[in-house]
């Protein structure tokens, strides 16, 4: 006998009754993805202006265009922010206030874009500088994903910030599908990031990242280990990466309590688990981690040298 529409209908909502966990049903309307993704892509184009659209803008046209995106941006993520509200009302704010309250946070957060903006060029900078393969800053902003990834993490940290929920991960899960790099939106990252290639680079959410660190892809700094669960909520679970250091491929480095010295280098496929001094090199030497200052490494290269 042929199973009609009606039929699989009632088994589907039956198991809506049976498998409550996901359902999400007589709720507060939460954020929508798509819209999130759709207001995304219009923050990259005011942050980019010119980068993102299919057609140029000329100088004596960028403040109508700004303005007319920028209208649109506002009444949009306003919307979406006030649905974060409802799923996750603020302490200090009453109902009847959570719409006025969206209101006033995406003001705060449209007026960090100048500010999103500096950061940003340091980013393409360091980009450009240290791959010899980048042909222009150009290049690095329209072809690079890390310069996408990025950038979507630096806005979604300012709303993380201001604890609005659901919205800032929606952003980075956003990007790490189409970039394959995952940034959490709760990360701390100074200037002149870049991550090379990118691709499989995981961030955790408490991870402190210092000024000019270069990485390469498959780079993991990530917790010990999330046995405890929920337990861990809040407490520092990341990795601390101090100023100039060089993270290389396949790199893994983990917990709270680990700190890379500033000016160090971590070596590809590195498994990391305690924290280095300034100006290590740390390698991997068979099964074993080696760390020793650079002058030491200097020092017995040369002794092989003709």
């Amino acid at each position: 006998m042929q199973v009609t529409v009606t039929q699989l209908t009632d088994r589907l909502v039956s198991s809506y009754a049976r498998v409550g966990g996901i359902n999400h049903l007589d709720g507060k309307n939460l954020p929508s993805k798509r819209a999130i993704a759709l207001i995304t892509v219009d923050l990259l184009r005011l942050l980019f202006p010119g980068f993102f659209d299919e057609k140029s803008i000329h100088s004596s046209e960028i403040k109508v265009e700004t303005a007319t995106l920028m209208d649109s941006v506002l009444g949009r993520l306003e919307d979406e922010i006030y649905k974060s509200l409802e799923y996750n009302p603020p302490a200090d704010v009453a109902k009847k206030d959570l719409r006025a309250a969206a209101h006033t946070l995406t003001i705060d957060f449209l007026g960090s874009l100048p500010h999103i903006r500096e950061l940003l060029q340091t980013d393409t900078e360091a980009a450009y500088k240290g791959d010899p393969a980048a042909l222009s800053r150009e290049e690095v902003i329209v072809a690079y994903p890390c310069i996408e990834a990025i950038a979507v993490q630096r806005l979604a940290h300012e709303l993380h910030r201001k604890n609005i929920a659901l919205i800032p991960r929606i952003m980075t899960e956003w990007a790490h599908s189409r970039t394959g790099m995952d940034l959490h939106p709760g990360a701390q990252i100074g200037t002149h990031f870049f991550v090379d290639h990118c691709t499989g680079t995981v961030v955790g959410e408490t991870t402190i990242i210092g000024n000019h660190i270069k990485m390469y892809q498959g780079v993991g700094l990530v917790a010990k280990s999330l046995a405890a669960g929920q337990a861990l909520r809040g407490q520092k679970r990341h990795p601390t990466i101090e100023d100039h250091v060089t993270i290389y491929a396949g790199a893994t480095i983990m917990g709270g309590d680990t700190v890379v010295g500033e000016g160090s280098t971590i070596g590809a496929n590195v498994f990391l688990t305690s924290s280095v001094p300034a100006h290590s090199l740390v390698v991997q030497e068979g099964a074993n981690v080696k760390v020793m200052s650079k002058k030491d490494r200097e020092k017995k290269e040369s002794e092989f040298e003709i």
